[in-house]
């Protein structure tokens, strides 16, 4: 399970027999969870309605934190390809897993001084994603245009033989090239159709070249025939050859058109491999600074609404659950039982959830202590 319950209770007589009431409902007599302290320095509290004010501005960058951090990631897997199995080990934060990187929390004091206002930190976060998230926009626009042209041009080095390009398929000595009168036709046969073809190609038009058809290329389906005839017989060719389900390609032999589409092929190749490494640093390194910020954020909305519901002076213990798929259910009546006393209100929406299936007023995630989830599974796929 990657879902981690950031949870806090106020201190009792300390904050330790807070921790120790939680552990041994939780964890020692019924092993629901693995859990963690979660260290929150001493921040600056500022006056209740700056609190207020910030649990609502938190709410909405916690968000869009959550959001870039996914995109990252996300746009990594893109990036990476058919190495999406090497995703997990290039998102690190601070150069270790995220799950080590959460259960080991420790506030970056270089990154978010906590000699300034809480809403200065918020502002520090904001500016920073934000920037991370613009930059984004912009290296990924570019390396995508880059991989969609790419693909573009293999796409006409692929497919059937009606569809795809020929340029790298046929030679210059399969052609009678610079002729007043004669010209090279290219046509696509289905391979049902070889015998027809042999039998008629010559008869389709007047002024057919005796024996010069030539099977240049096959794929699995058909094969590409180049032919010569007196251009003046061409418009007719084309037009029986239609009726017998021959198809003519639309060709003219270029050697200076072709060498620029190999040219072009081969600098677009050389681009992305020469943008993909920076490309892949540059993620790694601002995946990790994402979410070094989001996990910032619910320390300071843990820290903010602690103070809001338990009150002042600063008095709790932030505590970092990790419940499996099997027992959060049970976890969750748990710590009800444990806080409840905390918040009559509370107790009442849990009640209300139990009572009335179908209301879906758990969606609201309102409990007696101050919870937040942390979600590290960031993609929509399994990697």
């Amino acid at each position: 399970m990657t879902e981690f319950w950031l949870i806090s209770a106020p201190g009792e007589k300390t904050c330790q027999q807070t921790w120790d009431k939680m552990m041994a409902t939780t964890t020692r007599t019924n092993n629901l969870s693995a859990n963690h302290k979660f260290n929150i320095p001493d921040l600056k509290v500022g006056t209740l309605d700056v609190l207020v004010g910030l649990s609502d501005e938190l709410a909405k960058l916690d968000s869009f934190v959550e959001s870039v951090v996914k995109k990252v990631a996300q746009y990594m897997a893109d990036v990476l390809e058919d190495s999406r199995d090497k995703v997990q080990e290039n998102l690190l934060a601070n150069g270790v897993d995220l799950v080590t990187y959460i259960t080991r929390f420790q506030w970056d004091m270089a990154k978010y001084p906590i000699k300034q206002s809480l809403k200065n930190i918020s502002e520090i976060i904001t500016k920073q994603v934000t920037q991370i998230d613009n930059d984004l926009k912009t290296r990924a626009s570019a390396y995508n245009n880059l991989k969609g042209n790419l693909q573009n041009l293999e796409r006409k080095n692929a497919g059937s033989l009606l569809t795809r390009s020929l340029g790298d398929i046929v030679k210059k000595e399969d052609f009678v090239l610079d002729s007043e009168y004669l010209i090279t036709l290219l046509v696509v046969v289905p391979k049902i159709g070889y015998t027809d073809w042999q039998k008629t190609y010559e008869t389709l038009a007047e002024m057919v070249v005796p024996r010069s058809s030539n099977l240049l290329f096959e794929d699995n389906d058909s094969g590409l025939f180049g032919v010569t005839l007196f251009r003046k017989a061409m418009d007719d060719f084309k037009h029986k050859a239609r009726e017998n389900k021959f198809s003519v390609r639309d060709f003219q032999y270029n050697e200076e058109e072709m060498k620029a589409d190999k040219e072009e092929m081969t600098r677009l190749s050389t681009d992305k491999k020469k943008q993909f490494g920076p490309l892949v640093r540059w993620l790694k390194v601002n995946f990790s600074e994402a979410f070094i910020a989001w996990i910032h954020i619910k320390a300071l909305r843990v820290f903010v609404e602690s103070v809001l519901r338990y009150g002042l002076p600063v008095n709790f213990q932030a505590m970092l659950l990790q419940p499996s798929k099997k027992t959060m259910k049970k976890l969750r009546e748990v710590l009800n039982d444990l806080y409840k006393h905390l918040d009559s209100s509370a107790a009442a929406i849990i009640d209300t959830v139990i009572d009335i299936p179908g209301l879906n007023l758990s969606q609201q995630e309102y409990y007696p202590y101050v919870y937040y989830k942390i979600d590290c599974n960031l993609f929509d796929f399994k990697v």
